[in-house]
C-alpha cells in the first residue's frame, strides 16, 4: 500500500513538470530575441486617412481616365475624364479627399474650401451621380434637380426652383434652399457630361458670397457638348449610350462567375472600340476577386459596331451584374 501511494505521488510530480515544460516552450522569454518572429507586425495608419475596407473602383488600364481621378493641384481643379477645369478661388484648397464611388455611381470629386474659416466662410462640393447606374427617376442634370426639390426634408426651404443658368457658356441647371434653423443657404449648379449629372453644390450663410462664387464659375472649362439636358458624349470622348449592352447589340457574351463575394451588386462602366471589342473596364464598385471575374468576362465579349454617319464610332455604357 505505502509503494502503491508513493507511485502515485511520483506520477503527479512528473506530470506537473511536463505540463510546465511544455508552457515554457510555447511562451518566449521576455527579452529573447527570437521573440518577434512569433508576433504579427505592427502597422501603423497613415495619419489624416480613413481605411475603407470592402468593395472599391479600379479599371482594366491606368491610361484610360475615369470619373474619381480628379486632381486639386496648384489652385487648379482638373477631372480628364470628364473634361474639365477650375481656377479655384484665391486661398482656397482641399483638405480631404472624398470616399470611394458608391454602388449607384455617386462620386465626390473634390470638396473644397477657404485655407481659413473666416465670417464669412464657405464650401464646394463638386460631385457626379452616374445616370445609367442611378435608382432616381431622372435621366439628365435637369431632372435630377427637379427630382431633389419634389423630395426635400420638411427642415429646408427653396428659394429658387430649377432654373436655366448659363455659366461657363455652357446651360446649366440651377436651384437653391436653405435652412433656417442652421441659417445655411445651398446653390446647387448641374450639368450633364458623358451621362453622368456633375454638380457644384455651394453652402454659406452669406448669399452674397455665393453670388460671387456663382460667377467666379464661369472661368470652368467644360466640354463643348455639356449641358443640363445633354452631354451624350462624343467628339474627344465615346458615345455614351445606357443599355447598349442589349442582347441585339452584343455578338458574344460571357457571364462572369463570382466564387467569392456574390450578393452585392456591381457596377461597371466599359468602352467599347470601333470594332466592338471592349477596349476599357471600369469596375466602379466590386471586391477584388468580382473585379477580375467580371474582367476576364468583359474581355471575351463582341458588340456590332455603333455607326454614326456612316462611319463606326466608339461606345461607353454601363452594366450592372449581381442585384442592387
Amino acid at each position: 500500500m505505502k509503494l502503491r501511494l508513493q507511485y502515485l505521488l511520483l506520477l503527479v510530480v512528473l506530470s506537473a513538470s511536463l505540463a510546465g515544460e511544455s508552457q515554457s516552450a510555447n511562451v518566449p522569454a521576455r527579452g529573447n530575441a527570437d521573440a518577434s518572429q512569433n508576433e504579427p507586425p505592427i502597422t501603423k495608419v497613415p495619419a489624416e486617412t480613413i481605411l475603407v475596407r470592402g468593395a472599391s473602383s479600379s479599371a482594366s488600364n491606368s491610361a484610360t481616365p475615369v470619373p474619381e481621378a480628379a486632381t486639386v493641384a496648384q489652385g487648379v481643379f482638373s477631372d480628364p475624364y470628364f473634361g474639365m477645369s477650375y481656377p479655384l478661388p484665391k486661398d482656397w484648397t482641399q483638405d480631404y479627399e472624398g470616399p470611394p464611388p458608391s454602388e449607384s455611381g455617386r462620386y465626390v470629386l473634390a470638396q473644397i474650401g477657404p485655407a481659413k474659416d473666416g465670417p464669412a466662410s464657405a464650401s464646394m462640393l463638386i460631385e457626379a451621380q452616374d445616370m445609367f447606374l442611378t435608382p432616381l427617376p431622372a435621366d439628365n442634370a435637369l431632372e435630377l434637380s427637379e427630382y431633389t426639390k419634389d423630395h426635400l426634408q420638411a427642415d429646408y426651404k427653396m428659394e429658387t426652383a430649377p432654373i436655366l443658368r448659363d455659366v461657363a457658356g455652357r446651360s446649366f441647371s440651377f436651384f437653391a434652399y436653405w435652412s433656417p434653423v442652421a441659417e445655411l443657404h445651398w446653390y446647387v449648379l448641374g450639368i450633364q457630361i458623358r451621362c453622368h449629372a456633375v454638380q457644384f453644390v455651394l453652402t454659406s450663410r452669406d448669399t452674397r458670397l455665393l453670388d460671387r462664387l456663382v460667377l467666379d464659375l464661369n472661368r470652368m472649362k467644360l466640354p463643348a457638348d455639356a449641358s443640363a439636358s445633354g452631354g451624350d458624349g462624343g467628339g474627344a470622348f465615346p458615345v455614351c449610350i445606357k443599355d447598349y449592352a442589349r442582347e441585339e447589340n452584343t455578338l458574344t457574351r460571357v457571364d462572369p462567375i463570382f466564387n467569392g463575394h456574390r450578393f452585392n451588386p456591381v457596377p461597371v462602366r466599359i468602352v467599347i472600340d470601333r470594332e466592338g471589342k471592349v477596349k476599357h473596364i471600369h469596375l466602379i464598385s466590386a471586391f477584388p476577386d468580382q473585379a477580375k471575374a467580371v474582367t476576364d468576362a468583359l474581355e471575351q465579349w463582341r458588340f456590332k459596331p455603333y455607326v454614326v454617319d456612316g462611319k463606326p464610332v466608339e461606345v461607353e455604357t454601363g452594366i450592372l451584374f449581381g442585384r442592387r
